[in-house]
């Protein structure tokens, strides 16, 4: 073969390498807190055991916490003598290094919730009081730590803080919540205060926030207490809010699900019957409107996909009981509704819908249609205890699982 044909196929097999290779799910809900993978050439249908379970580690302490996966590493909070610590694995489950960081939340569900933020040589947790912690990716070295909700005189919920922290630019924003600054931003880099909202009040609502950009504009999108807001992520001003109040009957200040953002439009889901409603966005980014809202699909922290046009997730009946539902997103139409062993996590991938039972640890694949509800294979989690809260992540062609102490990962590539 000549040098050139010889330097040409080697070029060749990088792109296609490149092309393939998967996206790394580096925050909470992946790259963009969608709860999409772009992965392909993923399994179709599971063997009637489930994929193959790659490895498993029992190690991490109690946790609902989910994973972040990037450059070999996998990330998650756990527990350490009842504290709460984030564990970094290698790709085949030793752990590399496991640092504490902050206090855990006592009172009720104290395990650790918050989903660890990867950017460039750091990351970045929430306690379950609170406490927004950098440490270095590579050894877990705490790098700063800064206590908002002392700083700012924010109240706890009912269930502490549970939220993983929002990376713009040069900021880590999270939210405390309260009368002096509902939404925080600090420098990245050193801790230091930047922003804070001085016109909002509203206490924090578990809410991780998304970032939208639109209009030329860099816009913090979250669900807090009482309303629906979108900040302007240079300044700290708030754009625009939208009182819960003025649709729901009884409305909750608890708002877990990160909104959708798509198109120009947002999407925004809570339980409790809160029900959900489509917003349009103005194209300076300046206002919002409200196209539908519906009661069918209200999420109740599982969180929702939305895959060609149509939404997925599982709404809240009971907090025992929910099922799985598909709705249009231009319309608000309910698609389906369908009663599978309970409401439970979703995320997506390839053209499938990957969901994660609560009540008795379920996973299933679904084909991701409105036609019908389309169950393909499912298995149950052989591994772990307490709740199953944690969404899954999926990365180069593994499905991550955990429960509790327990994470699982297995093979979905297709062969």
């Amino acid at each position: 073969m000549k040098k050139e044909t010889m330097i040409l196929a080697m070029v060749t097999c990088l792109m296609v390498s490149q092309m393939v290779m998967a996206d790394d799910w580096p925050q909470w809900r992946g790259i963009n807190r969608d709860g999409i993978s772009k992965e392909k050439n993923l399994l179709k249908v599971w063997p009637d055991s489930g994929p193959e379970l790659i490895w498993s580690f029992e190690g991490l302490g109690g946790g609902y916490s989910s994973m972040s996966i990037s450059k070999g590493m996998i990330f998650t909070t756990g527990m350490i003598e009842e504290k709460e610590a984030v564990f970094a694995l290698d790709l085949d489950g030793r752990v590399l290094w496991k640092t504490v960081y902050g206090e855990r939340w006592d009172d009720s569900f104290e395990f650790a919730r918050s989903t660890p933020t990867l950017d460039g040589n750091n990351l970045y947790v929430v306690s379950g009081t609170g406490e927004l912690v950098c440490l270095t990716r590579d050894t877990g070295n705490i790098v700063w730590s800064v206590d908002p909700v002392t700083q700012f005189s924010a109240e706890y919920h009912s269930w502490g803080v549970a939220e993983s922290p929002l990376v713009v630019d040069n900021m880590v924003v999270c939210s405390p919540g309260g009368k002096e600054a509902s939404v925080v931003a600090y420098d990245k880099e050193t801790g230091k205060l930047i922003w804070q909202t001085n016109d909002l009040s509203d206490g924090s609502a578990y809410c991780s926030p998304i970032l939208i950009e639109r209009g030329g504009k860099k816009i913090i999108a979250t669900m807090l207490a009482d309303h629906f807001v979108g900040i302007d992520a240079g300044t700290g001003k708030t754009l625009w809010k939208d009182a819960f109040d003025e649709y729901q009957e009884d409305p909750k200040d608890i708002n877990p699900v990160s909104p959708i953002y798509h198109n120009g439009s947002i999407y925004t889901t809570s339980g409790y019957d809160d029900g959900s409603a489509l917003y349009d966005l103005s194209e300076d980014g300046m206002t919002i409107s409200r196209r539908w809202t519906d009661k069918k699909l209200d999420i109740h922290h599982g969180g929702v996909v939305l895959v060609d046009g149509y939404l997925y997730g599982a709404n809240w009946i009971s907090n025992s009981r929910g099922e799985w539902v598909c709705q249009e997103w231009e319309t608000g139409k309910i698609m389906y509704e369908k009663r599978w062993m309970n409401k439970g996590s979703i995320i997506a991938a390839d053209g499938m819908l990957y969901v994660y039972s609560e009540k008795k640890g379920e996973v299933g694949l679904l084909e991701a249609t409105p036609k019908k509800f389309t169950l393909v294979s499912r298995f149950t989690l052989p591994l772990g205890s307490e709740q199953r809260w944690a969404h899954p992540a999926i990365s180069d062609g593994r499905l991550y699982l955990r429960r509790g102490a327990a994470l699982m990962v297995y093979d979905i590539k297709a062969r």
